[in-house]
């Protein structure tokens, strides 16, 4: 499991596990800590496939948190404290989960439930305000069923497409195989400083987390503010000497944007969405010492599934988000819609085999028969459908071409919002760059560019509508340019293309 996985790092015990603030946990203190609460929670009758919903806010106590439940052999499931209380009530009535583990300050902003309240008193210690029999000395292992690698590890939901949150079971075998895909790959060591830049319900969060836990070097927590101010990320990132980060590319965008000085960065690994590798040729100029890696994955495949280390070559050629091969021990199958190959330069949908494939999805047999489906290529195997689309080059890299239900229609001509975006970043005085297709008060559809302006820039409309007439047909030429100080992101750090839809229309 996870927590065996842990304790055979052996990270050196007085070494520093968890910094947030001016606070700091070694090893040995957050062994011990989580181990006590873990106690608590198998007097509770927490063990395997028992599932234990944490609302804890970004603090060094939510790592002792999780890896208490984990430890005690159950599932995590973490609760998003910036998600809508509907969305917060659902997840909780549809993971019924053993007990809910919080804080007083987190419990008064949450949703009624009738879930059982284990609430910690504030401390790092694992300590416990509910009136719990303090006498929970003794061998943990001997008070309940151990987890083995097929238990499941956490819980993590993700939107549905009929809207209804999708909650996405993943083992410890899944996650124990991405980090043995990763040792292959990186030179992590017990050196190394990790954010944890994510919520804990983002999946990046389980690479951010437990890479610096396995690997026995320091995690780093990033507050919510933080995370979305680059200046004061910059300033934590110099501060801590982080050596990992882990970024979306809508997050780093203005990372380096703001980016001063010298970093001790030796890894940013980019996920969650196409990255851009243009966009990041004058930042790897400045850092050459940092290797940036973009990783494509999914929550159902447990985090990351290919890999490719950007050369100067990606970040100087054309805007298209290379990302490489399957990590060791996974497959990656293009196939069109009757599930056959597609021969290389031709678009097909991504489908994922091998161990970083979850169980499923929670309750939900019907959704999970019809994107883990059988593998027509091995006997008892399964395939994960992504709806994701790719194409492969002649030198056998995949190449992210976006969602197969992104794509809309602008006058019965179809339109891939990400080639506009690459066009109009090429535009001179744009930071940042977005399209959407909108209704106008007459109810046509029209194409939209929101645009970020660079600092003392101002983009002129008919400048930029002459440049994009020559790069885009005239159907996929922006009707409205829309100026914004920032693009709106999600709480995991993507582009919130819903909260476009919110922006009135006033063109440049």
């Amino acid at each position: 499991t996870l927590a065996d996985a842990y304790a055979a790092a052996r990270p050196e015990p007085t070494a520093t596990a968890v910094t947030w603030h001016d606070i700091s946990l070694t090893h040995a203190e957050l062994d011990a800590a989580a181990t006590r609460l873990a106690r608590a929670l198998t007097a509770r009758g927490v063990g395997p496939e028992s599932r234990v919903a944490v609302a804890l806010p970004r603090s060094a106590g939510l790592i002792v948190a999780l890896l208490a439940v984990v430890k005690a052999g159950g599932c995590y499931v973490p609760l998003d404290l910036d998600a809508p209380a509907a969305r917060l009530s659902f997840i909780l009535d549809d993971a019924a989960p053993a007990c809910l583990l919080t804080d007083p300050g987190t419990l008064a902003g949450l949703p009624g439930t009738g879930v059982p309240i284990v609430l910690l008193d504030g401390g790092l210690d694992g300590g416990l305000d509910g009136g719990l029999d303090g006498g929970l000395d003794g061998d943990l292992g001997a008070r309940s069923p151990s987890a083995g690698a097929d238990n499941t590890a956490y819980v993590i939901y993700t939107s549905g497409s009929t809207g209804a949150p999708k909650g996405v079971e993943v083992t410890h075998r899944n996650a124990l195989s991405l980090f043995a895909a990763a040792r292959e790959l990186f030179d992590f060591d017990r050196t190394d400083v990790w954010t944890m830049f994510h919520s804990a319900a983002f999946d990046f969060s389980v690479w951010e987390m437990w890479g610096a836990l396995l690997h026995g070097g320091r995690l780093v927590i990033v507050d919510r503010g933080v995370a979305r101010d680059p200046r004061r990320f910059l300033d934590l990132l110099e501060r801590e000497r982080v050596t990992v980060l882990g970024q979306t590319p809508s997050a780093f965008y203005p990372l380096a944007q703001a980016t001063r000085g010298e970093l001790a960065l030796r890894y940013v690994v980019f996920g969650g969405e196409a990255l851009d590798p243009a966009r990041l040729a004058s930042w790897q100029r400045r850092h050459p010492a940092a290797r940036l890696v973009n990783m494509y994955g999914i929550t159902e495949t447990c985090v990351h599934v290919t890999f490719r280390e950007l050369t100067p070559h990606d970040t100087g050629g054309e805007p298209a988000s290379v990302i490489g091969s399957p990590l060791p021990g996974l497959g990656v199958h293009l196939l069109d819609r009757y599930l056959q190959p597609v021969p290389p330069g031709v678009t097909g949908e991504v489908y994922v085999s091998g161990d970083q494939l979850a169980r499923g999805y929670l309750g939900r047999p019907s959704l999970t028969a019809a994107r883990f489906v059988a593998d027509p290529f091995t006997p008892g195997g399964r395939l994960y459908r992504s709806g994701d689309l790719a194409r492969r080059t002649r030198d056998g890299d995949l190449v992210y071409l976006g969602r197969a239900d992104q794509q809309v229609k602008v006058r019965g001509y179809r339109v891939e919002p990400g080639e506009i975006e690459a066009a109009l970043l090429g535009l001179d005085g744009v930071a940042n760059a977005a399209a959407a297709v909108r209704e106008d008060q007459q109810g046509r559809r029209r194409l939209v560019a929101y645009v970020v302006a660079r600092p003392g820039a101002r983009i002129e409309v008919e400048a930029a509508r002459s440049h994009l007439s020559r790069l885009l047909p005239p159907y996929a030429v922006p009707a409205v340019f829309v100026p914004l100080e920032a693009l709106p992101l999600t709480v995991n750090g993507k582009l919130d293309r819903d909260a476009l839809t919110a922006v009135p229309l006033l063109s440049l």
